[in-house]
């Protein structure tokens, strides 16, 4: 292969991005956002959050809402073109799209578990809400007619500096601070939404990685949350018809991180095929380009790509279509969700690497977009929600399948 070939594969192309399956409108909007994104990245990632144009190109292309129903002002679109847009937002630039995918994953999960009447009034009028902020039961709240009062200290709120509607998760206590027991002998804990006015914000967002994602912490003290703007932590059974909802909170919040990961290794590619087309060094006769182990090491690690890719789509597309045929999702094919929300972060972890350690000196010096690649794929590996235990738990109802099919 000559440079002249190789550099006509810098655009490194997914096929299935024109599918007839595919949402292909939406996703031209994603790619239009994308360019801009791109100009954006560095006054991103210094202004530590998506900038107002950013917000207002995701806004105008209706991006925050791609998993509401139609008849809530959403694009209604399935959990696998959800997925595309995550992705080639996540190419332009990886803190965005892991701020939109908190936004409009956890603005999925509100619509789709929490009281219909609370969800139309948050998402159904003119000012369609936006949900960002920490949903697991780190906080407390009382209950008291009407709703609940809750207070607690919160971080990681991805995508808040532009959210309206703030969550707050918490676990329902008495009023000697005591969790309130449910049947089963197991603490209740509920997940609440405010006003973002009514949210204290501490700031505390100092990292190495997805720097731009906004990922401040927050005080909610005491606040008043009516009953119809909370939900069950961990519901099984969501309100909306939708077969997307039927994935379930794990199915979609989890998710939302393999096409995140995938976005970053896309760009990865793209920018270290950019970078050996000139980049000379010792020992290499031309370009590093034409190094027959460069070019070993790049087929091995875009295949890698290329597979994490078709089986995230794979296994979250099966599971939406059992749904939508009026299944239940098996829990093997909950196992193999969580198995690929893991799978493709280590799999963007190593094709980022093979393409920062041949970058050289280009993912040094800033501004650098592979550079923010390698930080922002360090920083998403360490989520609480990819951590490698959830591969251990998985594997017991994929090594079933196995079993059963074996006999």
């Amino acid at each position: 292969m000559t440079v002249d070939t190789l550099d006509a594969h810098v655009d490194i192309s997914t096929d299935t991005d024109t599918d007839t399956d595919t949402d292909t409108d939406t996703l031209a909007r994603a790619k239009a956002a994308g360019r801009l994104i791109e100009q954006e990245a560095d006054a991103i990632e210094r202004d530590r959050t998506i900038t107002r144009p950013v917000y207002e190109a995701l806004a105008e292309a209706d991006l925050f809402w791609t998993l509401v129903p139609k008849e809530l002002g959403g694009l209604g679109l399935g959990i696998v073109d959800a997925f595309k847009v995550i992705e080639e937002i996540s190419r332009a630039d990886g803190s965005t799209g892991w701020a939109l995918m908190a936004n409009s994953f956890s603005t999925a999960i509100a619509v789709g578990f929490m009281n219909e009447v609370g969800a139309r009034e948050m998402f159904g009028g003119p000012d369609r809400g936006i949900t960002a902020g920490m949903i697991m039961p780190t906080g407390k709240g009382v209950a008291v007619d009407g709703g609940f009062r809750v207070t607690g200290r919160f971080q990681f709120g991805s995508g808040s500096a532009h959210a309206s509607w703030i969550g707050a998760g918490f676990v329902i206590v008495d009023d000697n601070g005591e969790p309130v027991l449910d049947a089963n002998g197991e603490p209740q804990c509920r997940i609440s939404f405010l006003p973002r006015d009514e949210v204290q914000f501490l700031g505390g967002w100092d990292v190495m990685g997805m720097v731009g994602t906004g990922s401040y912490d927050y005080l909610v003290d005491g606040k008043f949350v009516p009953e119809k703007y909370t939900m069950e932590t961990f519901s099984t059974t969501p309100v909306r018809p939708e077969p997307v909802y039927r994935l379930g909170l794990l199915g979609i919040g989890v998710g939302g991180h393999a096409p995140v990961a995938l976005g970053l290794a896309k760009r990865a590619l793209e920018e270290i095929v950019g970078i050996v087309l000139t980049k000379v060094r010792p020992g290499y006769p031309t370009v590093v380009g034409d190094s027959d182990l460069f070019r070993w090491e790049f087929a091995k690690f875009e295949a890698l790509y290329r597979a994490a890719r078709s089986y995230t789509y794979e296994v979250y597309g099966s599971a939406e279509a059992t749904a939508a045929a009026g299944g239940e999702i098996s829990d093997e094919q909950r196992a193999r969700m969580r198995q690929v929300a893991t799978w493709a972060q280590e799999v963007a972890s190593e094709v980022v690497g093979f393409a920062h350690k041949w970058a050289g000196s280009g993912t040094v010096r800033n501004p650098s977009a592979l550079g923010r690649c390698t930080r922002d794929a360090a920083v998403a590996t360490q989520h609480m929600l990819v951590d490698r235990m959830t591969l251990v738990e998985a594997a017991g109802p994929i090594l079933a399948g196995y079993a059963k099919t074996g006999r």
